[in-house]
C-alpha cells in the first residue's frame, strides 16, 4: 500500500500534509502513528489550551455586578419615592372649586407654592408647644419658572399681610367663613388648599403645584450639602432660636441655620420684612451652593439631598414622586444662578394696626401681571435703589425722564423693578 494512504478506511489523509519521505515517516522525524494524522483524532479546547472559560466568568460576574447595581438602583429609586407624601385632600378641596380659580396663561411656565410649615407636632416638638397638631404657614413662596428655563423668581408673601381668606373646609368638613385676615391664617383654617385658593385670589395667577415642607425636612437638606454660608453683622445670641453666633462670615449647619432663618428678634431689627430678607438670601445662597459644587448633576451628591427633602416632603398628585421631582430639578440645573431671584410682594404697614402689612398698589398687581404672563422681573439690591425711595417708589415703573404720555421723543415706560436678591450675590456683599 502506497505510504500516503492512512491504515483507517474511509478516512481521507489530511489535505495540506506534505508527504512522508522515503521512509514512510513524517519528514520531522517523529513517531508515524497513524492518529495524528487524522481530523477525527485532532486535539478539541479545553481548560488548559483555550480563554473561553475565563471570557465565560468575567462575563458572568459582570451580569451579575450589574444586576446587583440595578438592584441597589430600584431600591434607592423606591426608598426616595416613598419618602414624598401625597396631600389628595388638597386636590379634594381644589376640585370642588375649580371654576372660581384663576387659568392658566403662559404655556409651559410653572408656578409652584412652597410652603414652610411651622407644626410643633411629633419631631418637629423641640421647637416650641404644640397647639393640639394646630399649624400656621411659617413660610410662603410662590416660585415662579419661567417656560423657557431661563429664570426663575421666589416671591414671598408675608405670614402677616392682610389678604382675603375664603370659606375653607376643615379637616373634619366643617366650612369656615370667609374672612379678611392674616394670610397665615389660612393654613391653620383650611390647610393648603386654602392657601393656595387664598393666594390665587390675591395674585391671578394660577398655582400649578405645590409643597409642603416642615422644619427638619430643611434642617436635614442644609446638612447634605455640607452646610452654607452666611455672614453676620453682629454676633447673635439667641435661646428662643438656639441660635449663638460670632459676627462675620461662617459656614452653618442645619441646626443653626433652622435658627438663623427663623430668628426674629435677635437679628437686625426685628420685623418680618428683615426676616424674610434674610430667608430669601439663604436660599439663594442654597441654590448657589448646589449649583457651583455640582450637586444637581452627581447622583452621589444628589441622593442625600434628595432624601432629605422627600422626608419632610408633602406634595400634590403632580410632584409625589421622584421622576417627577427629577424632571422639575433637571429643568431648573442650567438656570443661571443670577436669574434665580427672590423678592417680598410690595406691600406697606397696614393702615389700621401697624403689627399687618398690606399690598402697595398699582405696584402688587403689576409684578402679580407679569407673573402670569411670564413676562420677565428685574430684581435689583437695596442698596441700588435711590436713597429715600421705599419699593413702592422704586416698583412703580414712573418714567425717570418726567416726560408726559404723547411727546414725540418719550421712550417706552421701562419694566418696573423690585427690590430683592439673586442666587449669585455674596453672602457678605464683597
Amino acid at each position: 500500500m502506497d505510504a500516503d494512504v492512512s491504515d483507517s478506511p474511509g478516512t481521507p489523509a489530511e489535505p495540506d500534509r506534505p508527504d512522508d519521505s522515503a521512509g514512510g515517516g513524517p519528514a520531522d522525524g517523529s513517531d508515524g502513528g497513524s492518529a495524528d494524522g487524522t481530523w477525527a483524532e485532532r486535539p478539541r479546547p479545553g481548560p488548559g489550551n483555550g480563554r473561553r472559560p475565563w471570557l465565560r466568568w468575567t462575563a458572568l460576574a459582570a451580569s451579575f455586578l450589574v444586576l446587583v447595581a440595578a438592584g441597589v438602583g430600584w431600591w434607592l429609586y423606591k426608598k426616595l419615592d416613598g419618602n414624598i407624601s401625597t396631600d389628595t385632600s388638597a386636590a379634594a378641596e381644589l376640585k370642588a372649586y375649580e371654576k372660581e380659580r384663576p387659568r392658566p396663561i403662559a404655556r409651559g411656565a410653572r408656578n409652584i407654592l412652597l410652603i414652610g410649615s411651622d407644626t410643633r407636632s411629633g419631631d418637629n416638638s423641640r421647637y416650641g408647644r404644640d397647639d393640639g397638631g394646630s399649624q400656621r404657614s411659617d413660610t410662603t413662596i410662590l416660585l415662579h419658572l419661567a417656560a423657557d428655563r431661563e429664570s426663575a423668581t421666589a416671591v414671598s408673601i408675608p405670614r402677616d399681610l392682610m389678604a382675603e381668606i375664603p370659606s375653607c373646609h376643615k379637616d373634619d368638613g366643617k366650612a369656615t367663613k370667609k374672612q379678611f385676615a392674616q394670610f397665615n391664617w389660612a393654613f391653620e383654617l383650611g390647610g393648603t388648599a386654602c392657601t393656595i385658593r387664598t393666594v390665587e385670589k390675591m395674585t391671578g395667577v394660577r398655582v400649578d403645584h405645590h409643597m409642603v415642607i416642615d422644619f427638619n425636612g430643611f434642617k436635614d437638606m442644609v446638612d447634605a450639602v455640607d452646610g452654607v454660608e452666611v455672614c453676620l453683622k453682629e454676633p447673635v445670641d439667641d435661646a428662643d432660636a438656639r441660635l449663638k453666633l460670632p459676627a462675620g462670615r461662617q459656614k452653618l449647619d442645619g441646626e443653626a441655620a433652622l435658627g438663623y432663618v427663623r430668628a426674629r428678634k435677635s437679628i437686625g431689627d426685628g420685623s418680618d420684612t428683615e426676616r424674610m430678607d434674610r430667608q430669601q438670601k439663604f436660599l439663594g445662597a442654597l441654590v448657589n451652593k448646589m449649583q457651583s459644587n455640582g450637586v444637581l448633576l452627581n447622583p452621589a451628591r444628589l441622593y442625600p439631598v434628595l432624601d432629605a427633602a422627600t422626608k419632610s416632603l408633602t406634595t400634590d398628585q403632580g410632584l409625589d414622586s421622584l421622576r417627577d421631582l427629577y424632571d422639575l430639578v433637571r429643568g431648573m440645573r442650567n438656570v443661571p444662578t443670577e436669574k434665580v431671584q427672590f423678592l417680598t410682594v410690595p406691600r406697606k404697614e397696614y393702615r389700621a394696626d401697624p403689627n399687618r402689612d398690606e399690598l402697595v398698589q398699582p405696584d402688587a398687581d403689576r409684578l402679580f401681571t407679569q407673573l402670569r404672563k411670564d413676562e420677565p422681573v428685574t430684581v435689583v439690591p437695596a442698596e441700588e435703589i435711590k436713597s429715600g425711595d421705599s419699593q413702592a417708589d422704586h416698583s412703580s415703573g414712573k418714567d425717570p425722564s418726567g416726560q408726559k404720555p404723547g411727546d414725540s421723543d418719550v421712550s417706552p415706560t421701562p419694566a418696573p423693578t423690585y427690590s430683592g436678591s439673586n442666587a449669585a450675590d455674596d453672602p457678605c456683599g464683597s
